[in-house]
């Protein structure tokens, strides 16, 4: 892209916060990774002090495995790619358990990631660890800067240049508005189902731990690997303008997430493993619920197409 251009397009893609404004949102991104990285000290603690449950373990893992459903397919896949259509109902299942991941309201999250992609690995992305100069100081300071740092940022993307089909929506409008409640439910329900589970105000107490606070530090943590670790290490298969990887540690911990050469050669796919065998457990749920008919109409390149694309024979 030449550069006039390209600083054009960055003017019309991103708002230079005021200070107040800039100071608020450093707040929240301050408040919504360190409040939840104190829980997670809190749950070593009780692991170690042998007082951690079952009952909490399983909280976790429930929980986890919501948010990151919700994240990998009703933020990513559904709002912010279209890679396949379901019902209202469903819709907002798949948005209320977004929002109970606290990475931002729908809008906020759809956007940036819009911008990610629209930029990746050039001036305008948001979080690329490749922008911070060369040798191993400048990859160590990219690949810090885009798994934390960048939150702290004062720009901000333009929802109305990004993701103006999803503000046109009254529906998807909401439950962006109502982000506070379900990010709120999602740490108050683990502590409620732990008090009506285990009887107790202390289940209660490491319900709100276990499947709140250190569940949504983990899984954040695992998610904000996509950015940095999974643009930096990994296979390359396929051609694509940016340094994007299949990293799969990282896939398996992010439910397909992390095959991010994968999804930036076919960005609508619903599915991010392009063969069988790569680790997407969110697109194998996908195509079981399209038996089930909850979803449909999934979009996704047929063999040739990927073959085409792959610099080496499978």
């Amino acid at each position: 892209m030449d550069a006039a251009i390209r600083d054009q397009s960055l003017t019309r893609a991103i708002v230079q916060l005021n200070p107040q404004s800039a100071r608020a949102k450093r707040v929240v991104a301050l408040v919504t990774i360190g409040v939840p990285a104190i829980g997670f000290v809190v749950a070593c603690y009780l692991i170690a002090t042998g007082r951690a449950t079952a009952l909490d373990y399983t909280l976790f893992a429930v929980f986890y495995a919501i948010q990151m459903f919700g994240i990998t397919i009703g933020f990513h896949r559904y709002a912010a790619h279209k890679s396949f259509k379901t019902s209202r109902f469903f819709e907002g299942i798949l948005m209320i358990t977004g929002s109970m991941a606290l990475e931002g309201p729908l809008f906020f999250w759809v956007s940036t990631h819009r911008r990610h992609h629209r930029f990746a690995d050039q001036p305008g992305d948001p979080h690329s660890p490749n922008l911070s100069g060369a040798g191993l100081g400048g990859k160590l300071k990219g690949l810090w800067y885009s798994h934390i740092p960048w939150m702290f940022s004062g720009e901000e993307s333009r929802v109305n240049v990004f993701a103006p089909d999803v503000l046109r929506d009254r529906h998807l409008y909401t439950y962006n508005r109502t982000y506070p409640i379900w990010a709120l439910l999602s740490l108050l329900l683990p502590a409620v189902l732990g008090l009506a589970i285990g009887g107790t105000a202390q289940a209660a107490f490491s319900g709100f731990i276990f499947g709140g606070l250190a569940r949504v530090f983990l899984a954040n943590q695992a998610a904000w690997c996509v950015g940095s670790i999974s643009h930096m290490f990994g296979s390359r298969p396929f051609v694509t303008r940016d340094n994007s990887a299949n990293n799969w540690p990282v896939a398996v911990f992010t439910f397909g997430e992390g095959l991010q050469n994968n999804h930036h050669a076919f960005p609508s796919a619903y599915r991010h493993g392009m063969r069988w065998w790569e680790p997407d457990l969110s697109g194998w749920v996908l195509a079981l619920l399209r038996r089930a008919g909850i979803v449909w109409d999934l979009r996704m390149p047929d063999r040739r197409m990927i073959t085409e694309r792959l610099r080496r024979e499978e």
